[in-house]
């Protein structure tokens, strides 16, 4: 049975990182990583790329679902509402392909969320105004129908072995949820 591993944050949080040990430590894994969908300069937020980016997102997940030769899907992004995962839920062939959907919010204390976003900043990875923007978006994850893991004093190696350890409790409650 596949399994998809939806890993949500806010943007300095640890997604990527995480998704990347994950996949490295599962079975016939592949990773998609949001952000390869909406790889932009200039970086434009409208309804019209909000809607041509889950539609990139969804088609991308589907066609791994549907491939024979993996078993687990990785996907990293955002996701700080819950619309947003149901959304690529609702649009995935789940059912189809008998998968198990895990998801989880990664999250961290305001401090660690700025002193790594400041790091980035420094190294010219990312612009100044990621702080606020991320800050603001923390509190949104305890809301969301997700399982919260705090990195803040964790190893990306640690967060994705909590990943490994409690996804099959997920899984199980997952399936019996109804409609999945």
């Amino acid at each position: 049975m596949k399994t998809l591993y939806l890993i949500g944050g806010t943007m300095g949080v640890g997604k990527s990182t995480v998704a990347q040990r994950l996949r490295d430590a599962l079975p016939a894994a592949v990773l998609l990583d949001g952000d390869w969908c909406w790889s932009a300069d200039p970086f434009i937020v409208t309804d019209e790329t909000r809607t041509m980016v889950l539609d990139n997102i969804c088609h991308v997940l589907g066609n791994f679902l549907r491939c024979s030769a993996y078993e687990n899907v990785v996907f990293c992004w955002v996701m700080h509402e819950q619309a947003i995962i149901d959304a690529i839920r609702a649009n995935l062939p789940l059912a189809e392909t008998g998968c198990r959907v895990v998801n989880i919010s990664l999250t961290c204390s305001e401090a660690a969320l700025r002193e790594r976003l400041a790091r980035d900043v420094s190294a010219g990875k990312r612009t100044d105004d990621v702080i606020a923007r991320s800050v603001a978006r923390l509190p949104l994850y305890p809301t969301l129908d997700s399982m919260l893991i705090d990195t803040t004093a964790l190893t990306p190696e640690e967060v994705a072995e909590r990943i490994l350890s409690i996804s099959p409790l997920l899984v199980t409650a997952l399936r019996s949820l109804p409609g999945d």
